[in-house]
């Protein structure tokens, strides 16, 4: 099921990951070390990106007496398609719309219910590097720092499986050791044309992630 479909730019294929914070410095630091390792490899700023994410719960009143559990939907926007929203569920689908959606959702106030301190982003640097297209960014909630976020995009391909040992190889370039898997996206849509909805799956995957990691449970219905 999808909605009115906005994308602002066709999109390659694109893995994220989170890059650990170095021994002994700060997220700020590492993210320094790590566009300083780009710049070096030849890549060139290409201006800045966001990506944030808002949890909604399942009403209390929607759920009967029955002991029904609720269910959570993550709502994202990403700076590269501007006019679009994407509603992820819990282990369900990915609705694509346009910003609209965000008004939808103040009129559903009686059957989801935003999280609090549900919030998080990642912002930072675009860099391109020949065929490849680098996003390195703070993850905050709040107004405090709680990770790093890596994408990497290449962009001349659609097919997951006819680039992933071209992406393994750049990202070893700068990553090393911490170098991620192939994504699980890519294990569903092995042959499949790559989209948008993909990467932001892995982004709400990456942000849960980071959240239980810092041990801040999302105030929802579970």
């Amino acid at each position: 099921m999808r909605w009115l479909v906005a994308y602002s730019q066709e999109v390659g294929v694109c893995v994220v990951s989170q890059m650990p914070v170095a021994e002994g410095k700060s997220v700020q630091q590492t993210v320094e070390l790590l566009t300083r390792k780009l710049e070096m490899l030849g890549a060139e700023k290409q201006g800045t990106f966001c990506v944030d994410c808002e949890t909604y719960h399942t009403a209390a009143s929607t759920l009967g007496s029955q002991g029904q559990a609720g269910k959570l939907m993550y709502v994202m926007h990403n700076s590269e398609h501007p006019l679009s929203c994407f509603a992820l569920f819990e282990n369900g689908p990915c609705l694509i719309a346009d910003t609209n959606f965000d008004v939808l959702m103040l009129k559903l106030k009686g059957f989801f219910q935003s999280a609090k301190a549900s919030k998080i982003e990642t912002r930072g640097t675009r860099y391109q590097y020949c065929d490849f297209l680098v996003k390195v960014g703070t993850v905050t909630m709040g107004p405090s720092a709680r990770g790093i976020s890596v994408e990497v995009e290449y962009g001349p391909c659609v097919v997951a499986s006819d680039c992933w040992s071209l992406l393994l190889e750049f990202l070893q370039s700068f990553l090393g050791s911490h170098t991620p898997g192939a994504p699980t996206v890519f294990g569903s849509r092995h042959d499949a044309v790559y989209g948008p909805a993909d990467t932001m799956i892995q982004y709400m995957e990456l942000f849960n992630k980071i959240r239980k990691q810092q041990q801040v449970p999302v105030a929802g219905i579970r």
